[in-house]
């Protein structure tokens, strides 16, 4: 498993292996970027099916948190963490503990937090050993910070329907969610809310079927949710989804989501583009709950994080502005604008660095 020829890897600052058998727990830390500040980004646990599955992940999530907290104007840097194995069967104390010992060992270069496979519970079992972590304050949500994202996925969808179609309601407007866990279902509440048609899948039948009650979403199969006949597809369960054979399957015309890195390769973006799909960057419209912890921690106000996650709009219509203008993927464009951030930061930092030198 090389790190170093792994298409994934980046220029990556740190990447950290631990395998404690007293617990069970195999785990991998990546460091993307520390250039604007510590790298932050959650915890994942997945029975991966290979270890090079994993830290395949690991890179790609890692450099994902880099960009999404340049584009949220945050202080941090992008990283990531994953614990190999099932969280239904395999997550326990010890294991847990295990991991906040891992994070702590980093000295704070990376900050965990929750993500899939993970709890707000599960972090705070962490922080039992480990003070690098965030989002466990007790808001409204007990610290969840899923409707944050959820609420940011929400604004993206409304910011591409209002692009394409020139409506500012969503009367009317169909939308399929792939994955109707903390985000998907509180997306979709937000979405009925709002006027919405919305069809919904879950591997988990549980999810599907509270959804469905609770929410009024109409179910469909997990193998035809993401190629409805609707104007809107939201993907909100795991990443790589869009590749040449999906792309070509596509009937929505928007795709916004809250999924971490969708698309199986940057080219698959161009792909959407020429498909005529107005693909909306995760890692930009999925920020919300990255900009929740940040606000934790400042303890601000209701209406500065609202105003904070609702940038996410202006940024997105920027952002599809460009890519019309240039007539190049919507991806290409939003990472080259996170890449600018970071040069700045960068060439800021080497002039203080000069200055104190001389």
């Amino acid at each position: 498993m090389s790190v170093f020829s792994n298409q994934s890897f980046s220029e990556h600052e740190l990447v950290a292996f631990r395998n404690d058998r007293h617990s069970g727990l195999q785990a991998i830390i990546a460091v993307h970027s520390s250039a604007l500040g510590p790298a932050v980004g959650g915890c994942r646990m997945y029975p991966y099916a290979s270890e090079a599955d994993a830290l395949h992940d690991v890179l790609r999530l890692s450099r994902g948190m880099t960009h999404k907290s340049a584009l949220a104007g945050l202080p941090f840097g992008g990283g990531k963490s994953i614990i190999i194995g099932d969280p239904h069967k395999q997550k326990n104390r010890a294991l847990l503990e295990a991991m906040g010992d891992f994070v702590n060992s980093l000295g704070g270069r990376y900050i965990t937090a929750e993500d899939v496979g993970t709890s707000v519970a599960d972090i705070r079992t962490m922080a039992r050993r480990t003070p690098y972590v965030a989002g466990l304050d007790d808001n409204e949500h007990g610290g969840d910070p899923s409707p944050s994202t959820a609420y940011g996925v929400f604004l993206g969808i409304r910011t591409a329907v209002r692009h394409r179609y020139g409506r500012d309601k969503l009367d009317d407007i169909g939308i399929s969610i792939q994955g109707l866990g903390h985000v998907g279902f509180k997306l979709a509440r937000l979405l009925i809310e709002d006027g919405a048609t919305v069809y919904g899948a879950d591997i988990n039948a549980a999810n599907l079927e509270r959804a469905a009650a609770e929410l009024g979403v109409r179910p469909v199969s997990s193998d035809e949710v993401l190629f409805l006949p609707v104007d809107v597809v939201a993907p909100c369960a795991m990443g790589a989804i869009w590749n040449r054979e999906s792309i070509s399957r596509l009937r929505a015309g928007i795709v916004c989501g809250a999924a971490n890195n969708q698309l199986a390769t940057p080219a698959d973006g161009e792909l959407l583009r020429r498909r005529g799909v107005l693909y909306c960057p995760d890692f930009l419209v999925n920020a919300g709950g990255i900009i929740e912890a940040h606000h934790q921690i400042l303890r601000s106000g209701e209406s500065e994080r609202l105003a904070h996650i609702e940038r996410i709009e202006t940024t997105l219509a920027e952002v599809l502005r460009l890519s019309g203008e240039r007539q190049v993927s919507t991806e290409s464009v939003a990472r080259e604008m996170a890449e600018d951030i970071l040069r700045g930061s960068s060439c800021a930092t080497e002039g203080a660095d000069r200055s104190l030198a001389a």
